[in-house]
C-alpha cells in the first residue's frame, strides 16, 4: 500500500491580495507520485500551513508516505527560485491545538441546593468543555536552476517550456510520474510555471521523512487543486491554516460558517450535532464548500514558547533534527544549518533542535509585526470533481475575529439535577424541569418524607425557654 499526504503553497498568476496591498506571481502545490502499479491507496487527508506577508510566502507541508523509499516522489509547481528547508510535525500539532474547534457543554441551569440547610456552597451551573548544482539538465529542453540536499531529501528546481521534455526528465531521473498525470504537469508548464522536485536520498528510509517548508519572495496565495488531485479518492479532507496579519478566505469557492444557534446538545449522549451540521452544509455545495472554522488573534510569544518548551523539555528534539541522512553528518545543529535544513545536530541533542525550531519560527513570522499574528483555519471535504479548478485565496472583507469555541443554542432532553428531602439532604437526581418544580413547590426542599428522628425546632426551643422563665419567677415570689 502507498499513501502520500501533501499540502501546498500556491497561487494563480496575478492574484490581487487586497489586505496585503500587493499583486504577485503565484506558486503552486505539489503532487505525490508512485509507480502506476503502486497506486492502490489514495490521499484521504491533507494539512497545509501557509504563512504570508509582504516580505515572503511560505508553505509548511506535512508529507506522510508508506512504501518503498525509492518510489517516493513529490513535485511542486513554483515561479522562479524558492528556498527549501525542514520543519517538524510538532509545529502542526501546536497550531492545530491552539485553533481546534471546541463545542462546550451548555449550562445545566439546575436549581441551587435548598437554602434551609445553610451549609451548602453554591455550585457552578456551567459544565466543562466537551469536547500539519546549477546548469543544463541531461534531458533536452530542461534546465536545472538549483539543486540541494535538504535533510533526507534530494531537491532540484527545474525550468522548461516543453511539458513533454519535463515529463521525460523527471521519469529519467527516478521520479515515477504516471502517464495520466503528465498532462497536468504539461498544463502548468504551458502556464509558465517552473517545478521543484523532491525525493529521498539513497539509503534514507521513510521513517526519516520530515515536513518541508518552501519559501518564495513576496505575497501570493492560491491553492492549485488540479495538482492536489493527484492520488486522491472521491473525497479528500483538507485543513488549511493561513498565518498572516489578517483573516483570509477562498475567493472562487463558496464558504460557510456554523453559528451556535445551529448546534444542538443532546444530554442523553453528552454530545453535539456539530459534525452533522458541518457535513450537511458541505453537501449543499456539492463538495465545493469550505467552512471557515475560526480566525484567531494569537500571541507570537505564546506560539513560540509552546514550540520551544516542547523541544527543550519534551525529552526529544521535537523532530527538528534532520536525522541520519542529513548532509552526510556535516551539520553541527547551528542556526545556519537549521535554516537550510541540512544539519543533523551534535548527537541529536535538544540544543540542535532548539536552533532548528527558532529558525522555523523566524520563517513562520517573517514580515508579520509582533506581538500578535492572525491564524485563520478552514476545512473542507473536497469532492474530486472540484479538484479540476485551482483555488485563489483572498483577504476577507470581514476582518473580525472568529472564535473556535461554541456553546450550543439548542438542547435535546434535559440534564439530571440533584433533588433534596425536607432535611435538605440530597436523595437522588431528576430531569431539570422536575427538579425545578419540586424545588419551587416545596420552598427549596422536596416533598420526600424526612427520616424518622427527633429534632429540636426553633418554636420548641422558644417554648422551653419560656417555661424555664416562668418557673424562675415563681420561685422568686415564694416567701422566705
Amino acid at each position: 500500500m502507498r499513501s502520500c499526504v501533501l499540502a501546498a503553497l500556491v497561487g494563480t498568476a496575478g492574484v490581487a491580495l487586497a489586505f496585503l496591498g500587493g499583486e504577485k506571481d503565484a506558486h503552486a502545490c505539489g503532487g505525490c507520485f508512485t509507480p502506476p502499479t503502486e497506486n492502490e491507496s489514495v490521499i484521504t487527508d491533507e494539512k497545509m500551513l501557509l504563512t504570508v506577508s509582504m516580505q515572503q510566502t511560505t508553505l509548511y507541508d506535512q508529507i506522510n508516505y508508506s512504501g518503498s523509499p525509492a518510489s517516493f516522489a513529490w513535485v511542486l509547481p513554483i515561479k522562479g527560485t524558492v528556498t527549501v528547508g525542514l520543519s517538524a510535525d510538532i509545529l502542526f500539532q501546536i497550531v492545530g491545538n491552539l485553533t481546534a474547534t471546541q463545542v462546550e457543554t451548555p449550562p445545566t441551569n439546575c436549581p441551587p441546593p435548598p437554602s434551609c440547610a445553610g451549609l451548602f456552597g453554591t455550585p457552578s451551573n456551567n459544565g466543562g468543555g466537551a469536547a500539519e548544482g546549477v546548469g543544463s539538465g541531461t534531458g533536452s529542453g530542461v534546465t536545472v536552476t538549483a539543486q540541494a540536499q535538504v535533510g533526507p531529501y534530494e531537491t532540484v528546481q527545474l525550468h522548461s517550456s516543453d511539458g513533454s521534455a519535463l515529463n521525460n526528465w523527471l521519469t529519467g531521473h527516478g521520479y515515477a510520474i504516471p502517464a495520466s498525470t503528465q498532462p497536468i504537469i504539461t498544463s502548468y508548464v504551458t502556464a509558465g510555471f517552473d517545478f521543484l522536485a523532491l525525493k529521498l536520498i539513497p539509503g534514507a528510509g521513510v521513517q526519516s521523512m520530515q515536513p518541508v517548508r518552501v519559501t518564495s519572495q513576496g505575497a501570493a496565495l492560491s491553492l492549485p487543486l488540479h495538482m492536489v488531485a493527484v492520488g486522491t479518492g472521491p473525497t479528500t479532507g483538507i485543513t488549511i491554516w493561513v498565518v498572516a496579519d489578517g483573516r483570509y478566505e477562498p475567493k472562487n469557492f463558496p464558504t460557510f460558517t456554523i453559528a451556535d444557534s445551529e448546534i444542538a446538545w443532546d444530554w442523553s449522549t453528552s454530545s453535539s450535532n456539530y459534525e452533522t451540521v458541518r457535513l450537511a452544509k458541505e453537501a449543499t455545495f456539492g463538495g465545493r464548500g469550505w467552512q471557515i472554522e475560526s480566525s484567531l488573534e494569537l500571541s507570537q510569544y505564546t506560539i513560540s514558547q509552546s514550540l520551544l518548551q516542547n523541544v527543550e523539555y519534551g525529552g526529544t528534539t521535537g523532530g527538528y533534527l534532520a536525522g541520519p541522512a542529513g548532509d552526510g553528518g556535516a551539520g553541527d545543529g547551528s542556526a545556519a544549518d537549521a535554516a537550510s535544513g541540512s544539519g543533523t545536530g551534535t548527537g541529536g541533542d535538544a540544543g540542535g533542535g532548539l536552533a532548528a525550531a527558532n529558525a522555523d519560527l523566524d520563517v513562520l513570522f517573517a514580515g508579520i509585526s509582533p506581538p500578535n499574528v492572525r491564524i485563520t483555519r478552514m476545512r473542507s471535504d473536497v469532492a474530486q470533481s472540484a479538484l479540476s479548478v485551482d483555488m485563489a485565496l483572498q483577504a476577507s472583507s470581514d476582518q473580525s475575529e472568529m472564535t473556535n469555541l461554541h456553546t450550543p443554542g439548542q438542547q435535546i432532553g434535559e440534564p439530571q439535577c440533584a433533588i433534596y428531602n425536607s432535611d435538605c439532604e440530597q436523595t437522588g437526581t431528576a430531569p431539570r424541569s422536575q427538579a425545578i418544580a419540586m424545588a419551587t413547590s416545596s420552598n427549596g426542599c422536596s416533598t420526600t418524607q424526612p427520616k424518622s428522628r427527633t429534632a429540636p425546632t426553633l418554636a420548641g426551643l422558644m417554648a422551653l425557654a419560656g417555661l424555664v422563665l416562668v418557673r424562675s419567677r415563681r420561685r422568686a415570689r415564694r416567701p422566705r
